[in-house]
């Protein structure tokens, strides 16, 4: 009612402010980021979309859509709330595109064809198929690759490379979603990541009933040969799904093609069957080393005298070396007693390793890509999938992929060590949320941020070190 007091310490002027503000004064920096690790040069070389020159350039839309994910954007309406900030398109440089225009950017990823093809071409025993990537899409997984080199590049002391392999499940309720194993609808895209610098180097957009142990190989290889020629010792770390013959093979193989000559250090969960779970149960009682212990369960680990028939291309190789894990329960269960004792084995080529040492590296796997999978699907846009289309799918995840790696990118390179193991949501609390101001002086566009001593501060020194791309 007229006359009452306002409940709040000031007036409300309803004029609207001439000036250019941004409430994304700390985009600034992640935009440098995004053109310091060269994904808008990247883009243009290996994508080409557009027929006519009207309109944004595909690197605009790349930037764009990982912007908006950055600044915690997961559908493609959300462009609007970016399109409405007065500031923003100074800062890119280019006013971002309307959601329909970045639907109709993202429908040329998908190729109707290459989905029936992989239809066409499935086996008689199969029910799950991966499709090739087109064009477009394998051009994004180009530019991931071009980015992690730079990475590379800008970290030569990191010369050990550990590559963790998992899937996930995007749920989906949409008609074109398949059922996976844990009965839900939806897709389960496979990803590997560069665990000591916490970049994906390689994700494969898969169907929800493809089964995880299905073709993880081409993954591997993906992710190998995207590593930088500065790494010079390789290691591999992997679930259950990972004790596959092909990925296997591929691994004890020194002279292996389509990756790393050499050695390659890995160690997977392996499936329980009975031949092998009657090996742990004939393990001697002395063997067993403890391994851990917590409230509910006493853990400890053996070496096993397990020794599987090998296939004819590994049978004069090293054979591998299984390490049994035993969990007893320190409180019997009153209703089942087979619950009592937990067996799991873990296969490994680490001859050298201690039991413990070994179990507790595989088991760090859970606290890297798992993590990553989850940084994925609710701090970013991946676990929001925008179309019915397979291949646009498949790109806006791919964008999120690109989205976290531009991030760790930052992270490493530009931030406090405080910040290394910052999520999305904290740098935007931290860093891009922070207001802005556009003035213009001596015909350049200046940005004035807000300052104060609780948020970050360290602008120009987090701008120097991310210089443009070195293209020699």
């Amino acid at each position: 009612m007229a006359g009452e007091p306002l409940l709040l310490p000031i007036d409300i002027d309803p004029e609207p402010v001439d000036e250019k503000l941004t409430a994304w004064g700390g985009a600034a920096l992640l935009v440098q980021a995004i053109r310091s690790m060269d994904v808008p040069g990247s883009t243009a070389r290996h994508i080409q979309i557009k027929q006519r020159q009207r309109g944004l350039t595909e690197a605009e839309y790349v930037e764009s859509l990982i912007v908006l994910q950055a600044l915690g954007g997961d559908c493609v309406d959300d462009l609007n709330c970016l399109r409405e900030d007065a500031g923003l398109p100074e800062v890119l440089g280019y006013a971002p595109p309307s959601p329909e225009a970045a639907r109709k950017f993202l429908n040329h990823f998908h190729q109707e064809a290459l989905i029936e093809q992989a239809q066409q071409a499935l086996a008689l025993e199969r029910s799950s198929y991966i499709p090739e990537e087109s064009a477009p899409l394998a051009g994004l997984g180009a530019v991931n690759r071009d980015m992690i080199g730079i990475l590379g590049q800008r970290c030569p002391e990191q010369r050990i490379a550990t590559v963790d392999l998992d899937s996930t499940i995007l749920e989906s309720w949409k008609q074109q979603a398949q059922r996976t194993y844990e009965g839900c609808t939806g897709y389960q895209p496979m990803l590997a990541l560069w665990a000591e610098l916490d970049v994906v180097l390689a994700d494969e957009f898969r169907d929800g009933n493809v089964p995880a142990i299905q073709e993880p190989r081409r993954v591997a290889q993906r992710a190998f040969a995207a590593l930088p020629e500065t790494v010079r010792e390789y290691y591999f770390r992997g679930d259950s799904a990972c004790y596959e013959h092909h990925l296997l093979t591929w691994l004890r193989d020194e002279q292996r093609e389509q990756g790393p000559q050499g050695r390659i250090g890995f160690a997977v969960s392996v499936p329980m069957h009975a031949p092998l779970r009657e090996e742990i149960e004939a393990t001697a009682e002395e063997r067993w080393k403890p391994y851990g212990e917590d409230a509910g369960a006493v853990k400890e680990c053996a070496v096993l005298n397990y020794y599987p028939e090998e296939q004819p291309e590994n049978r004069y190789r090293e054979p591998l070396r299984y390490i049994g894990i035993r969990v007893r329960r320190t409180q019997r269960d009153l209703f089942d007693r087979r619950r009592e004792v937990l067996y799991l084995v873990v296969a490994t080529n680490l001859w050298d390793w201690e039991p413990k040492r070994l179990l507790e590296w595989q088991r760090e796997k859970a606290g890297s890509i798992e993590a990553v999978h989850d940084v994925l699907k609710n701090e970013l846009g991946g676990g929001v999938l925008p179309s019915k289309r397979f291949g646009v799918d498949a790109a806006w995840f791919r964008l999120a992929v690109l989205t976290h790696n531009v991030l760790s990118g930052l992270k490493r390179l530009a931030l406090p060590p405080e910040l290394l193991r910052a999520r999305p949501k904290r740098l935007r609390f931290l860093i891009f949320t922070t207001p802005g101001r556009l003035v213009e002086h001596a015909r350049r566009t200046r940005l004035r941020v807000v300052g104060s001593w609780s948020r970050f501060t360290n602008w120009l020194p987090a701008i120097r070190l991310l210089p443009a791309p070195n293209h020699a």
